[in-house]
Formats: structure tokens, C-alpha cells, sequence
């Protein structure tokens, strides 16, 4: 997975905390145009529910792309792996899995998801608007 670099992350947080645009998109140097998989089983395990995003304007086919746009302006970070130094809870969220590519302010975006964990449940929820709705599997 590339990482997004450090002075993206300060912009994007710099864009949050100006409250963004009108749109709540993360333009700080280029596009943002996301694709989104998401497998409820976990990955490989049956079909997985696609949907697009873009910002600035917000759009694509997830249900409120303005409060995506938002979401990612204000939880960027949400899509770097958590760090082999951070301790987790060992809690067992679900097999959900999902994969976001493309660009964010014009830096690729290469993040995979999961709820194998504390921390990993943490990411998801805080990138949750940018999900695909979809019927979770019973645990």
C-alpha cells in the first residue's frame, strides 16, 4: 500500500479544520475520485458491492456523497494501517472487508479495510460514510 505523505495529511487536516468547501471535498492538490469494494463475507467471498466517489463536486453512487466528501476530509488518516507499535483490542468485529483506490487531493490511495480488531473496527466506523451500504453477515 502506498502511504499518503505527511504534508497531504496536514493540508487535509488544515482543509477539516477550515470546514472545507461548500462540498466538504479534500481538494488540496489535484482530484478525488475513489472506488470502493466492499465484500460482506470478507474478500474473495462472494460478490462485493461496488460504488464510486467523487469531490468537488461531490458524486458518484454512494448514498450521501457530500457527507463522504466530508467524512474523508475530516478521517484521512483513517486510511493508513494501523502501525505495528499501536496495541489493539483483540475484539472480533465481523468478516466485512473493503478496498478504496484511486486518488485523494490528486495522491494515489491504495487502503484496505477490515473489523479483525479494535483498531481496524475504529477505521471503519470513522470511514464508514465512505461504505457502500450492503447486509451484514451474521456473527
Amino acid at each position: 500500500m502506498r502511504r499518503l505523505a505527511p504534508s497531504l495529511l496536514v493540508a487535509l487536516a488544515l482543509l477539516a479544520a477550515c470546514g472545507g468547501t461548500d462540498d466538504g471535498a479534500a481538494d488540496a492538490g489535484g482530484p478525488t475520485a475513489l472506488e470502493i469494494a466492499l465484500w460482506p463475507a470478507g474478500e474473495g467471498q462472494g460478490t462485493a458491492v461496488l460504488a464510486t466517489l467523487t469531490c468537488d463536486p461531490a458524486g458518484g453512487d454512494l448514498p450521501d456523497p457530500a457527507a463522504a466528501c466530508a467524512a474523508l476530509a475530516a478521517e484521512a488518516d483513517a486510511l493508513e494501517p494501523v502501525g505495528p507499535d499501536i496495541a489493539c483490542t483483540e475484539i472480533y468485529g465481523g468478516p466485512e472487508q473493503a478496498r478504496i483506490t484511486g486518488t485523494l487531493a490528486g495522491a494515489r490511495v491504495d487502503a484496505s479495510l477490515g473489523r479483525g480488531n479494535g483498531c481496524e473496527i475504529d477505521r471503519w466506523e470513522r470511514l464508514r460514510p465512505l461504505l457502500p451500504a450492503y447486509e451484514p453477515v451474521p456473527l
